[in-house]
């Protein structure tokens, strides 16, 4: 399952996390973000035991799509003790995130 995240829970649902965790930059207006949405949604069915799938609204999120200078949607970014480790912009397939996430994902499912 695929949660919210704000960037008043930022801090602790994704930088103090125990586990790696993919946070989805998008906004509701966004045609890209519809077709990446189910994919993620996808890999978090597969994957969500090691790692935690969130999405952000940055509509609503300014300060967070700031700090992490996201310019375009959707953009997917995978941290991983607190830091950004892997950055996916724009639509990708759903090979494209397993292979740039592989080390935390493990092998695909």
């Amino acid at each position: 399952m695929v949660g919210d995240v704000t960037d008043a829970d930022f801090q602790a649902e994704v930088l103090d996390s125990d586990r790696p965790v993919v946070v989805d930059f998008w906004a509701p207006w966004c045609g890209p973000c519809r077709v990446v949405s189910p994919i993620i949604d996808d890999l978090a069915e597969q994957h969500g035991e090691r790692v935690k799938f969130l999405k952000l609204n940055v509509d609503d999120n300014l300060q967070t799509q700031s700090r992490y200078n996201v310019l375009s949607i959707p953009t997917v970014i995978l941290f991983d003790r607190g830091e950004p480790q892997e950055t996916v912009v724009g639509a990708r397939s759903k090979t494209h995130y397993e292979s740039a996430w592989e080390r935390w994902l493990g092998r695909a499912a």
